[in-house]
């Protein structure tokens, strides 16, 4: 099991320094952060991509970083916290086509880090026996 708690570590922290780094960039440089025109947000509520670099900064980015620290420090919570930051991470991706109507290499590669979190996390819940899966396991005992 020692191998999905590194593996987890790992995605969460390369999507945190990533998410982090473009989160800067977009909050440093709202009109092309990292060269990209605020022609792609004409579909979206947001007129430059401050707000966006801002969520992207502190959910994404600061929300992974603490969920590898959590995994670093052995915190008995990480298969919930990391399951949170998995699936806002999926969310993030899912909105972000959405609103630029494009998807693009890196949307593909960040939902399905996304979805791989979300299952390892799972597996985590599911050696723990934690909510949910403690539910399941009583309900298919019956």
């Amino acid at each position: 099991m020692k191998i999905v708690h590194r593996l987890l570590f790992a995605l969460h922290a390369f999507v945190g320094v990533g998410a982090l780094a473009g989160g800067l960039a977009a909050i440093t440089n709202p009109q092309t952060p990292l060269g990209i025109t605020v022609e792609v947000l004409k579909n979206s509520p947001f007129s430059d991509f401050l707000i966006p670099g801002i969520i992207l900064f502190t959910v994404i980015g600061l929300g992974n970083i603490i969920c590898a620290l959590m995994f670093h420090f052995k915190s008995r919570f990480q298969g919930y916290i990391s399951s949170v930051f998995s699936w806002a991470l999926v969310i993030w991706i899912v909105v972000q086509c959405i609103m630029m109507n494009a998807i693009a290499f890196l949307h593909v590669l960040f939902f399905t880090i996304g979805i791989i979190e979300a299952a390892l996390s799972m597996i985590i819940l599911y050696e723990q026996q934690l909510f949910p899966v403690n539910q399941i396991l009583k309900f298919i005992k019956k």
